[in-house]
């Protein structure tokens, strides 16, 4: 398998070069949405696009190969389930969720996907996720079964992300929820970040500049923003902005 996708993640992570993910959640992609989104992106271009997160059941292909034609960057999955596998993509974000205690999160669903993925040759970046408590009940943990890590437990949260990159994970992924009403703490991602030597991504709950700035400045390496966007496409243009100058 190929690694071009974590290269860049590790490389960027190990100089300080700040990156940002776009997700796209099929569930919420409509025509009209994309018509409009995607000239945006074409102008202020994201250094991936992740592709998951919905309830769906469908192939993700055709919006995959739109947006590799459209964007020409890499395109990530980042699954709900074994069922939003698709070896169109550029790689594969492989989650555990160890932050929760449910083996279906753990390794069940794994184990499910592990022969078709490892015979489609797509790049896999096994990642740690870990669900921290954004304000209110997120999909993620309803539909695992889990409970988030409470908002102002740093240590807990260092301790899982520990654990995590003492098992092998590639990389760490804080996860506030989906339209989270308070992203992961500054404080949190600085106590993570401090004694970790793998990329750690923070997303869910990112809807302004200053909470994009505020995560960069904490450590965070890679943040991922979408809910806002589904809502209000033309912030782009500024977190964009704000990106380039962590280059």
């Amino acid at each position: 398998m190929n690694s071009k996708v974590y290269s860049t993640l590790y490389r960027n992570s190990q100089v300080g070069k700040k990156m940002l993910a776009v997700l796209i959640d099929p569930d919420k992609c409509s025509e009209t949405h994309l018509n409009k989104f995607l000239p945006l992106l074409k102008v202020h271009t994201p250094d991936f696009i992740f592709i998951g997160g919905s309830q769906l059941k469908i192939s993700f292909s055709p919006l995959i190969d739109l947006f590799k034609t459209e964007l020409h960057i890499p395109v990530v999955l980042f699954p709900g389930d074994v069922s939003q596998f698709s070896p169109n993509a550029d790689a594969l974000l492989f989650l555990s969720l160890i932050s929760g205690r449910n083996a279906e999160y753990l390794i069940s669903q794994h184990v499910n996907a592990a022969i078709p993925i490892r015979k489609s040759g797509l790049e896999v970046i096994s990642t740690g996720y870990m669900l921290v408590d954004g304000g209110s009940k997120s999909a993620v943990e309803y539909i695992s079964n889990t409970q988030p890590i409470p908002h102002d437990k740093n240590d807990i949260a260092l301790a899982t992300a520990l654990a995590g990159e003492l098992l092998g994970l590639k990389a760490i992924y804080l996860e506030a929820g989906s339209g989270a009403q308070q992203p992961v703490s500054a404080q949190m991602i600085q106590h993570v970040k401090a004694h970790l030597s793998i990329p750690l991504i923070v997303g869910g709950g990112i809807k302004t500049n200053d909470q994009l700035q505020a995560a960069y400045q904490a450590g965070a390496d890679l943040v991922v923003v979408g809910n806002v966007l589904e809502t209000e496409p033309e912030r782009i243009e500024s977190f964009v902005s704000l990106l380039i100058q962590h280059k």
